[in-house]
């Protein structure tokens, strides 16, 4: 019957790249080391090393079960961390937040409901808040995970932030609005549009990069009479009070009278960050990896 210990000593023995290395590693005799390797070999009824007195090649059977037989040490590694986790109390809220122009789509939602089954001590608590404030609440310790619009202004000492991923701008607008006939537009010609939203002087995230975009472009955007950073905007843009440059993920969530608008053919990006503390919570930390192995 194969052990795990015979997993690892194979292992090893490909990884170091010879026999009296692995065994120096692993604190073992040579001779000993080799036994376990003949012992899996005639459980398996196959060779998995050819070898002479100086060194060794895997055969196809052996690259297989290397290959193979290390994903499943990993994958042992990872749960006996989880187990260890939970049965130390590693359970209880982790308090996420997203921007309102992070929109919980189903790729992001998906990746979510991946952690929280790798993570079953786990519950999440989801509010929504602007980016520069997560960086801050999260600095302070009133919250664990942010999901927000980059770039952020303010810089945290204990802050990190991870880019998850990016997707291109598009101009939000009436479909009343002779924009809405258009396929495509160029951002050089909105300087003449009012805009829903307009940056705040000590706030980052999407309106300040729209702003930026704008101003490479020789204009600022002009504020329109209503003005709004949150989801509501897309109600006031319904409503004929201007336009906005928003990340293509909001049309999840407009109402039935705004169309959207290709922006500069799809060239200009709004790209996402996750934060977290720098020394998180091991369970945080874990949690936040997690979701980043499955949005990357």
């Amino acid at each position: 019957m194969i052990s795990l210990k015979q997993f690892k000593y194979f292992i090893e023995i490909v990884e170091a790249g010879s026999y009296s290395r692995a065994a120096e590693k692993l604190f073992i005799a040579q001779s000993a080391l080799s036994r376990q390797i003949k012992e899996l070999e005639d459980a398996l009824q196959t060779p998995l090393l050819t070898r002479d007195a100086r060194q060794f090649e895997l055969t196809p059977a052996g690259q297989l079960f290397f290959e193979r037989g290390k994903r499943i040490l990993e994958d042992i590694d990872d749960t006996l961390v989880q187990a260890r986790h939970v049965g130390q109390g590693a359970q209880g809220v982790i308090r996420l937040q997203h921007s309102s122009s992070v929109i919980l789509t189903p790729r992001i939602s998906n990746a979510l409901a991946h952690a929280l089954a790798q993570h079953p001590g786990v519950t999440l608590d989801v509010s929504m808040l602007p980016s520069e404030n997560q960086t801050m609440e999260i600095e302070e310790g009133r919250v664990d995970i942010g999901l927000l619009r980059l770039p952020t202004l303010r810089r945290h000492p204990h802050i990190q932030v991870r880019e998850i991923g990016s997707e291109p701008l598009m101009v939000a607008v009436a479909r009343a609005s002779p924009l809405a006939a258009l396929d495509n537009v160029e951002l050089a010609d909105l300087s003449a549009q009012a805009f829903i939203s307009i940056p705040h002087k000590d706030r980052g995230g999407l309106s300040y990069l729209v702003a930026n975009l704008c101003l490479e472009q020789g204009f600022f955007p002009k504020p329109a009479r209503a003005l709004s950073r949150k989801s509501s905007q897309l109600n006031l843009i319904e409503a004929g009070l201007g336009i906005a440059i928003v990340p293509e993920c909001m049309r999840l969530t407009a109402p039935a009278g705004v169309h959207f608008v290709q922006l500069s053919r799809g060239r200009l990006l709004s790209s996402v960050g996750l934060a977290t503390r720098r020394e998180a919570d091991p369970l945080v930390a874990a949690f936040a990896d997690t979701l980043i192995a499955r949005l990357a």
